[in-house]
């Protein structure tokens, strides 16, 4: 990856170099996070890329630039891309029910009162929708939100957690069997419905959401270190995963050598991809670029600006229909999309970026955030669970949006 000077690209190098002093001093030095990467882009070239502290403790082997992390929930954006280019081959439609594709969904029951396996349950007032997987109003939920009996149910099941021989088809027929936390529509919950959009390609492509990855995104971006499995020739580049204790030390969580990224059989399409800096780079650059990168043609830029505008009903935030206490963002100022957070008030919101910005994250604290307005894209890697930990986002936001100059 080349890097030009930031006063090329109207930024402030003196103002570009707080990002990584103010990583060292709060986060890497004390021992918060290991160590970090970061790279931001404007104009189409990059014009700051650093990286501080080791990627593994236990070894003290330094991070770098060709670090390979766990994306998490920042696959969730090339799931959605994945199934919106099948949208514009005319396969699939916004609101088409899920059952059509998935027959197991069909009379979906919504939870009234119970714990498993004896719940009560009244029928769904409306079909799901693929709309309702993609703006993650499906009322499928994850487990560790832990709001709720059905939350625990899937808890007990381990939906969507990686398991010897698991696979998305089981994971399709371990949530026919449980109840909705509510009706599609009617409520925001960050959820495994991006592993069901995920299971829906698979369905309407005919090829594993592996292949489908390689074949139609993956491949022709050249992103070469972006899979669902680390290579065995790749261990000694991927980053060791930590895990925050309730005393604020930190423990391994996974480590690098013996990793549970491995022979897997679940292509996880709401966070099963590991990545780099640099492949994620040209994923972000081709979005902002409209939908191409380098010659390829990924999704056309009008699917691309209908996918980032806010799609939730009468364009409200987050704050005023989501269920649950998590997600990858604040909830105040922040709409969402078909597959991307997106900033619909940054006074609400609190981060200066600007109105427009289409972004997500994942569950190790990893970021990605793309401003159409300032021809920007910032990415930022670390490997530390959960993601709430620290406002990294934030933090980077106010030091970054600082630094532009013109």
């Amino acid at each position: 990856m080349k890097k030009v000077s930031p006063e090329t690209v109207g930024m402030n190098a003196a103002g570009l170099d707080r990002i990584g002093a103010h990583l060292r001093s709060r986060y890497v030095d004390p021992g918060k996070v290991a160590g970090t990467a970061t790279l931001v882009a404007r104009r189409g070239r990059i014009c700051y890329l650093e990286t501080e502290g080791v990627r593994d403790m236990e070894r003290q082997t330094p991070m770098a630039l060709d670090t390979i992390f766990r994306i998490y929930s920042m696959t969730k954006p090339i799931t959605s891309i994945a199934l919106m280019q099948l949208f514009e081959q005319g396969k699939i439609s916004l609101t088409d029910p899920v059952e059509k594709f998935i027959p197991r969904f069909a009379g979906l029951q919504v939870w009234k009162s119970g714990a498993y396996p004896l719940f009560e349950t009244v029928p769904s007032a409306r079909p799901m929708q693929i709309r309702d997987l993609l703006t993650h109003m499906s009322g499928l939920t994850y487990d560790f939100m832990q709001q709720n009996n059905v939350d625990a149910a899937y808890g007990r099941s381990r939906i969507a957690h990686p398991k010897t021989g698991y696979t998305l088809d089981q994971m399709i027929d371990e949530l026919a069997e449980l109840p909705l936390v509510f009706s599609p529509g009617e409520r925001w919950n960050y959820s495994v419905a991006t592993d069901v959009v995920g299971h829906i390609v698979e369905v309407i492509s005919g090829k594993s959401l592996k292949d489908y990855f390689q074949d139609h995104i993956l491949g022709p971006l050249g992103m070469v270190d972006t899979a669902f499995e680390i290579a065995p020739d790749k261990h000694d580049r991927f980053a060791a995963c930590y895990e925050r204790r309730p005393d604020k030390s930190v423990r391994l969580q996974d480590d690098p050598h013996k990793s549970t990224y491995q022979d897997r059989t679940f292509w996880s399409g709401g966070g099963g991809l590991v990545s780099t800096l640099s492949d994620y780079y040209r994923f972000c650059q081709m979005l902002l670029n409209g939908g191409t990168q380098d010659g390829a043609r990924i999704i056309g830029p009008r699917t691309l600006s209908f996918m980032r505008k806010n799609h939730l009903p009468g364009g409200v935030d987050l704050s005023q229909i989501a269920v649950g206490s998590f997600s990858e963002s604040v909830y105040e100022g922040t709409g969402f999309g078909l597959g991307f957070g997106v900033k619909v008030n940054p006074v609400q919101n609190g981060l200066m970026g600007s109105e427009g910005i289409y972004f997500w994250g994942g569950m190790a604290s990893t970021i990605f955030w793309i401003d159409p307005v300032e021809d920007m894209i910032v990415i930022f890697m670390t490997q530390l669970i959960p993601s709430g930990t620290y406002d990294f986002r934030g933090q980077l936001e106010s030091i970054i949006y600082g630094a532009i100059d013109d």
